[in-house]
């Protein structure tokens, strides 16, 4: 026991050690949330794009170029975009290693969460399409005001796995000079020379987020199925 307040104060007190993890802390929960939120708003877009072409033959060129984006984003890994975006991209270094990050994790979360939003639109029932468009309504505003509502919905679960793979993820974000929650414990390793307690810390806290934000997830589909039962 005695070596472990030892090995706490060393990697945690010492030299106020203790704010690397904090700091790491607070940049990855800024990168996680604004990539969420760019993955969304990009994977909502090209979701739309696609689905619109499967159901109308319309966009043909979209589409190609958001097949091309999909396939190129999920089969190259998120390390090797985030330093093209660093070293190749943003040279000029006049944007800030977490804005890169977000940018890098915003795009490849979008490629993926357009296939979750895709099947989310898929999955309703194409009597709620011509129920609007016999209501007078264009295709543009059936998808807006009857389709992607009730798509959402359907996907929000899933959306919101999302935002915990992503909370994991950003461990990489180091590759790009950005002091997040890994890199913070990796400072301290170097100034303590000591493994174990901050890597441990450091897993604690992921393990922590990811159960807490599991238990949310969990609740949320809870409350969807309930709002169903009742509609």
């Amino acid at each position: 026991m005695e070596q472990i307040i030892k090995s706490l104060q060393l990697n945690l007190i010492k030299d106020n050690r203790y704010m690397y993890i904090i700091d790491g802390l607070k940049n990855t929960m800024i990168i996680t949330i604004f990539a969420t939120l760019l993955g969304i708003f990009l994977g909502l877009i090209v979701a739309l794009v696609r689905t619109t072409y499967d159901n109308t033959k319309k966009l043909k060129v979209l589409n190609a170029i958001c097949n091309l984006y999909i396939t190129v984003i999920r089969g190259t890994p998120v390390v090797i975009q985030l330093m093209i975006l660093f070293f190749c991209i943003f040279t000029s270094r006049n944007v800030s290693g977490v804005m890169i990050a977000i940018i890098g994790f915003g795009i490849n979360s979008g490629a993926y969460v357009a296939e979750v939003f895709r099947s989310g639109l898929m999955s309703i029932d194409n009597g709620q399409m011509e129920a609007g468009r016999s209501l007078g309504l264009s295709y543009l505003d059936t998808m807006k005001f009857i389709i992607i509502p009730q798509a959402f919905k359907v996907v929000l679960p899933t959306l919101g796995n999302e935002f915990i793979v992503l909370i994991k993820e950003t461990s990489v974000a180091g590759y790009v000079a950005v002091q997040d929650l890994t890199k913070g414990g990796d400072i301290i390793r170097s100034r303590t020379y000591d493994a174990w307690t901050p890597l441990l810390i450091v897993a604690g806290i992921y393990l922590f987020l990811t159960c807490v934000f599991s238990a949310f997830v969990k609740k949320l589909e809870i409350n969807l199925r309930k709002n169903e039962r009742k509609d």
